[in-house]
């Protein structure tokens, strides 16, 4: 069987030999035109005078243009609200894009847009977050703010309240394959080829720049090299820029950004501060909480709204808050427009509230994971869902979140427990404050964390997805879906589901590149959906055409249609064995149709984001982490000795993929809290703008003890069969090491050390001195 067999990703050996081709690997025409932008290098402000003389006289350069060259729409933005791809008079950050170059080569467009003598008029930049608040700076009019119960009387009732602040930096997506895109025009319209989560609003984007329908536009997407948000909305500059300049000169475009122009130009994780107060009563049952989530968002919405929202609706983490209040600034700056990233504004929420409840749990003496496991969600009923919806006795015993979305799948009192017996928490636990006895430079440090993670885009019409799938004579099998491959092995699932409806082995399928003429309207590879819902989508095309061939091997052997089966490469029929592919030549020799499509929309969610109500998300993914520190209390540096995962993928599709992607969440997490920093000097300059200055975890990072499990147990709702998503929840785990740091810090003395991230080695030498009260 196909399903739940751990299979390799589906270009591993390409990847391993290098032969796979990204969008920078593709031969291009004769005459191909290399692009580049000409960057801001003001925070805020407006341009007096543009003289691009010496740009249009440089070697190799074939055309320049400007916003005032955009023949139709100048518009980038994945939200309602404008965002120019070359800027219209005035600047708003430094970086952004100010005009096109076309030349001969890559490195002749980056010298000639170098060379621009550009006059700005400053005006007032706002930076910071303090600075935005102050001048009142938002998005949206003003802050979002959603509550249940009520906060005032829960605090009347706690017997603990703490309240603090935590910064929580932002984070580079440092994919290894940069922002690129080529334009081919054609003799129909133009033709994309890119490196984008997102084609169908690449194709929409590039058809408004161009003036013309999106029939008229056909993007085609055969694999990135890493993506995890940051391409969901950010090459559609690129795109639009290849295609104006590609219809201007009727020559194709290429443009590609270097990794110090892709870290100035693009946008970042959100960096947020979040304020926190919480109380809980003498038992340690959380009572009231409140938040402020101040997020800096950048220059223009992009995806800002809606990440911002996922915080506030993962502000609970895994816990039950009878009385809770968030308030959302969504707060406009004058640095890069901060976009999607993996969690996509969960981790963001989540870290806050395992931060406020630890604090809570050190001022009240108690151990963090006690108060934690107190305050979980009621556990999961024993059905997979009420069978009486009218029964009050069953509805008793499933609590709500903050927004009204009923809880009742909760398995984390069940998997905490075995984590911790599998982890040998207890024992470690001790062995720790062992070692921190008689141990003063160094200091060790254990956690335990939980995820809970909701699982559907929030805006829910994004929630569907199509596929098109052939059966080709000679029983071989091509599909293709609307999601994209960006090395998570979603395209390996895919074709397993095929296989598996199919009964044949997974080397009969082969998967084409993601492509708008082949699936129209699709969503972007977000939201850790892409087999959630292509995979579904993929199944009725396949079920549509076994159904056909069913009811002709049915009627060839006069037996029931659905005594018809198709396993082992054979079809079984009545008395008949035959082989898959002699039975689909037949099948196309008596005009059974070969060829479907397939669609598919997730049922029972709904969402009305004014309100902060609603049924966002169609289920939950769970998982817990156990992670081992150790820290130098002279400089702050520190190391994750040992992690321990258990993870709920549901009934896993690919067990060896869903692992890979646990690990790799957890470690670009870890990566998010402690090394990763970002820096903006006082004049909006990135200063961290390349791997010498900007750190990203390396393999020596990693724990040195990895051990990570599956939590085997099928999902409760009906997903494509019964498996859980493992894009985004596993990224969560690595606040353990965020926790298991703030413990060793806590070892060095008696006070709080509200630790900060990223937890760099200053960082956390800053926590110790405040643990030990010194300055």
């Amino acid at each position: 069987m196909s399903i739940g067999t751990t299979q390799p990703h589906d270009s591993a050996h390409l990847h391993v030999t290098g032969a796979a081709r990204y969008v920078d690997d593709i031969p291009v025409p004769a005459g191909t035109l290399h692009l580049a932008f000409g960057l801001s290098e003001q925070p805020h402000a407006e341009i007096t005078a543009l003289d691009l003389a010496a740009v249009r006289a440089a070697p190799g350069v074939v055309a320049v243009m400007t916003a005032a060259d955009m023949p139709f729409a100048n518009n980038a933005s994945p939200a309602p609200d404008p965002e120019p791809v070359l800027a219209e008079g005035e600047v708003l950050y430094v970086g952004q894009p100010i005009f096109l170059v076309a030349a001969t080569s890559h490195l002749a467009a980056r010298k000639a847009a170098r060379l621009a003598k550009i006059t700005y008029a400053p005006r007032p930049a706002i930076l910071t977050i303090e600075q935005a608040l102050a001048a009142n700076s938002h998005f949206e009019g003003g802050p979002v703010t959603w509550a249940r119960g009520d906060v005032t009387a829960g605090f009347a009732q706690a017997a603990q309240i703490v309240e603090g602040s935590l910064d929580i930096g932002g984070q580079e997506h440092f994919y290894l394959e940069g922002q690129a895109a080529l334009a081919l025009p054609d003799d129909q319209g133009m033709v994309i080829r890119c490196s984008s989560q997102h084609p169908t609003e690449i194709q929409h984007k590039v058809a408004d720049a161009l003036g013309c329908a999106m029939h008229d536009v056909r993007v085609e997407m055969r694999r990135m090299g890493g993506g995890f948000g940051g391409k969901e909305s950010q090459g559609n500059h690129l795109a639009i820029a290849c295609a104006v300049m590609a219809r201007t000169t009727g020559r194709a475009c290429k443009m590609r950004y270097d990794r110090d122009d892709d870290m100035m130009i693009t946008g970042k994780r959100h960096d947020f501060t979040v304020k926190y107060r919480i109380g809980a009563d003498q038992d340690g049952k959380i009572v009231a909480a409140e938040f402020t989530h101040l997020a800096r968002c950048g220059w223009s919405p992009d995806l800002s709204l809606p990440v911002c929202d996922r915080a506030m609706l993962h502000a609970d983490s895994s816990y039950f808050l009878p009385n809770i209040s968030i308030e959302s600034h969504r707060l406009r700056t004058n640095t890069q427009s901060a976009t999607a990233f993996r969690g996509f504004g969960g981790p963001q929420g989540m870290l806050a509230t395992e931060a406020a409840v630890d604090h809570l749990a050190h001022v009240m003496g108690l151990d963090p994971t006690e108060l934690r496991q107190r305050n979980y969600y009621a556990a999961a009923l024993g059905a997979a869902r009420p069978q009486t919806p009218g029964d009050i006795s069953i509805k008793r015993k499933v609590q709500t979140t903050h927004y009204g979305q009923p809880v009742e799948d909760f398995i984390l009192h069940e998997l905490t427990d075995k984590l911790q017996k599998s982890a040998d928490f207890v024992a470690r636990k001790a062995a720790v404050a062992a070692w921190n006895s008689t141990n003063t430079t160094l200091k060790k440090g254990i956690a335990l964390s939980p995820v809970k993670f909701g699982i559907s885009f929030t805006l829910t019409h994004l929630n569907q997805a199509g596929a098109l799938v052939h059966v080709y004579a000679d029983g071989s099998i091509q599909l293709s879906h609307g999601g994209t491959e960006m090395g998570q092995g979603l395209h390996r699932k895919v074709c397993q589901v095929a296989a598996q409806v199919f009964g044949v082995d997974d080397g009969s399928v082969r998967i084409t590149a993601t492509a708008t003429d082949k699936v129209p309207n699709t969503s972007a590879t977000a939201a850790s959906s892409g087999a959630d819902l292509n995979g579904m989508a993929v199944k009725a095309a396949c079920e549509t055409i076994r159904g056909r061939i069913a009811a002709f091997m049915a009627a060839q052997e006069g037996c029931p249609v659905d005594s018809v089966r198709f396993e082992g490469g054979q079809v079984i029929a009545g008395d008949s064995t035959r082989p898959f592919a002699a039975v689909v030549k037949q099948a196309y020799e008596a005009r059974v149709s070969l060829s479907s499509t397939g669609f598919y929309a997730t049922p029972e969610i709904s969402w009305d984001r004014i309100k902060g109500q609603g049924r966002p998300f169609f289920y939950f993914a769970y998982g817990a982490a156990v992670s081992e520190v150790v820290i130098d209390t002279q400089t702050g540096e520190n190391r994750i000795l040992r992690t321990d995962i258990l993870h709920d993928a549901g009934a896993s599709m690919n067990p060896g993929l869903d692992i890979g992607q646990i690990e790799g969440g957890f470690v670009q997490g870890a990566g998010w809290l402690t090394t990763e920093e970002l820096v903006w000097d006082d004049a909006g300059r990135l200063r961290t703008h390349a791997p010498s200055t900007y750190k990203i975890p390396a393999c020596s990072d990693r724990p040195r003890i990895f051990n990570v499990a599956l939590w085997d147990e099928p999902n409760r709702v009906e997903t494509i069969y019964r498996s859980k998503a493992t894009g985004e929840p596993p990224f969560m785990l690595a606040i353990s090491a965020y926790l298991a740091l703030s413990d060793a810090c806590q070892a060095c003395g008696p006070h709080w050390p509200d630790l900060q991230t990223p937890a760099t080695a200053e960082a956390v030498l800053a926590a110790v001195n405040r643990a030990r009260g010194t300055p």
